[in-house]
């Protein structure tokens, strides 16, 4: 069984979404997507500072299967990223939710941002679960 916090928001691409402040998203990859990946071997994050729009690829995750875009969840600019998660990839598939985050976003308005995200409910309907 996937692990679907239910504190969380998710994408249709796997990529979940937590706020952290009223202007500030942390956003990872699913542990769904960590799974079907595989041995991740590799991370690729935007870059501090850098625009994102909502559904566009900003970076990219390779593991011993092959290599996925990782989809920006919302709109806004970089305000950090994980250097443990590009120092030490395999992060991503043993702590997807925790210490394998990718980045945080600077938003207008965090929660206006994420309401059109899935909750965990709806997210498990996507995946079949």
């Amino acid at each position: 069984m996937t692990n679907i916090p239910a504190d969380l928001k998710y994408t249709e691409e796997h990529e979940w979404v937590k706020i952290i402040d009223g202007n500030t998203i942390r956003f990872g990859i699913t542990d769904y997507a960590q799974d079907a990946l595989g041995d991740i071997v590799f991370v690729d994050l935007p870059k501090v500072g850098a625009a994102i729009e909502a559904g566009s690829p900003c970076g990219e995750v390779e593991s011993t299967k092959s290599v996925s875009e990782i989809y920006a969840p919302v709109a806004g600019k970089i305000s950090s990223v994980n250097s443990v998660a590009e120092t030490n990839p395999e992060t991503l598939n043993t702590d997807p939710y925790g210490n394998g985050w990718l980045a945080d976003v600077t938003v207008d308005d965090a929660s206006a941002v994420t309401s059109s995200l899935l909750d965990a409910a709806g997210y498990k309907a996507v995946i079949g679960e």
